[in-house]
């Protein structure tokens, strides 16, 4: 085993854990469900079967994480985050065939409080703001907030705002460039 799990923390059998994960307090790794290396799950977590986390994916305290999603490498989701997985939920009505698919692409940061209804991806290096309601496809290096979210600015790989002056950005830390052409955000 060259993950580590705290004692109180529920894994099902069939999970995939990679070297270097944590999973703390609480939580419940469901199965099926793969996470991969350096991952760290805080307090309280579930992840449903057949959920899939690439490596280096932070998940903070209190979030679920349904059946239907996919986190690529380095993906940050903040404290009670909440994905979805059915459009149209009725407790009366067996949906588990409807479940829609939600990737979040690499790099992306979900803010605390955030909810994602299924369906909608998340781009690369997108940046969703604390409590927003995600209830469209969000663009790579998007920052969006609100409810229902609505674009705000770019971001760069790095997580700061991307100023662009005709058509062109600098990330002040990095030093990366990036280019804004047709609505889209490319990093040079």
């Amino acid at each position: 085993m060259g993950y580590f799990s705290h004692e109180t923390a529920v894994i099902d059998q069939g999970c995939q854990i990679g070297e270097g994960t944590k999973i703390w307090h609480f939580s419940h790794i469901m199965p099926n469900s793969v996470l991969g290396e350096m991952c760290n799950i805080g307090q309280n977590v579930v992840i449903s079967p057949e959920v899939t986390l690439g490596d280096n994916v932070k998940v903070q305290n209190n979030v679920s994480i349904y059946t239907g999603v996919i986190c690529e490498d380095d993906v940050f989701i903040g404290p009670s985050c909440v994905f979805t997985n059915v459009i149209n939920p009725r407790s009366a009505v067996n949906r588990k065939d409807a479940y829609l698919k939600t990737v979040v692409r690499k790099g992306a940061s979900i803010g605390a409080n955030a909810t994602i209804v299924c369906g909608n991806d998340i781009g690369q290096y997108a940046f969703i703001g604390a409590g927003t309601v995600v209830t469209k496809e969000v663009l790579p290096f998007s920052l969006v907030v609100g409810n229902p979210a609505r674009h705000i600015g770019w971001m760069s790989t790095f997580g700061h705002r991307l100023d662009f002056i005709d058509g062109r950005a600098k990330c002040l830390e990095s030093k990366e460039e990036y280019i804004l052409e047709n609505n889209k955000v490319r990093k040079l």
